[in-house]
């Protein structure tokens, strides 16, 4: 059994470490429409856009910890909306990165996986997007928010344990896809919103509140990094 675990841990390193090849064009091209269907269709977004609600809250909490706030709970809500609460300073930097980093995660996160993906860091990539759920997880503080990442962890989990090569390349293509453009929609979604009067309690009013800059101009900023990640990331997936 000794014998056995001191094989099986170095060559586990290696896969985790090591790159893996790329898959067929065709394959990164279906991924992303897979991905494009998952976000345009409205009754498919009001269920896929959990996925991007884990990000958006997973980046506020994030931050909020590396800005040396303290990190009191996360929650997610069944009409994809969720909270995250951090103890700290009113304002201030950290407050005011902490803030902007609900919106800005999901693109930043999707170039980030579109970068390992293009050095072939398919395993690691999975394994990262497994231990930033489980930590998540640690912190939700409602029963639907951990049931959302107990079975989005699971499945990164049984991915990375039980598929072969293919269907790993495959799956992270998609969920990296899905970042970058699932990661456009909800800023013009708060767009609309405000034109309508609504979401005045926004992340781009509060940033507005602590910055006395416009809410206009945060949600700028928020339109500029989702795009730019998406055309950013989209060529190192499509290798151009």
């Amino acid at each position: 059994m000794a014998s056995t675990a001191a094989t099986a841990l170095p060559d586990l390193w290696d896969r985790l470490v090591g790159t893996q090849p790329d898959p067929d064009l065709w394959v990164v091209i279906a991924t992303a429409v897979a991905a494009l269907a998952a976000v345009v269709p409205h009754n498919l977004w009001r269920i896929s856009r959990n996925a991007v609600t884990i990000a958006h809250e997973g980046g506020h909490g994030l931050v909020a910890l590396l800005t040396g706030r303290q990190l009191t709970g996360i929650r997610l809500h069944s009409d994809t909306s969720g909270l995250t609460v951090s103890r700290g300073k009113p304002h201030g930097l950290g407050m005011i990165l902490t803030a902007a980093a609900g919106y800005t995660a999901p693109p930043l996160l999707g170039l980030g996986g579109a970068a390992l993906l293009g050095a072939g860091r398919i395993t690691l990539l999975l394994w990262l997007a497994t231990a930033l759920l489980v930590a998540m997880l640690v912190m939700i503080r409602n029963a639907y928010g951990a049931l959302t990442v107990v079975v989005t962890g699971g499945t990164f989990l049984l991915v990375s344990w039980l598929a072969g090569p293919q269907v790993q390349a495959a799956f992270a293509y998609a969920v990296v896809w899905f970042l970058l453009l699932g990661g456009v929609r909800p800023a013009f979604e708060l767009q609309m919103k405000r034109s309508r009067g609504g979401a005045g309690d926004s992340d781009a009013d509060q940033l507005s509140r602590l910055t006395h800059v416009p809410a206009g101009l945060w949600l700028f900023l928020f339109h500029v990094v989702s795009l730019c990640s998406l055309m950013g990331g989209g060529r190192w997936l499509l290798e151009m």
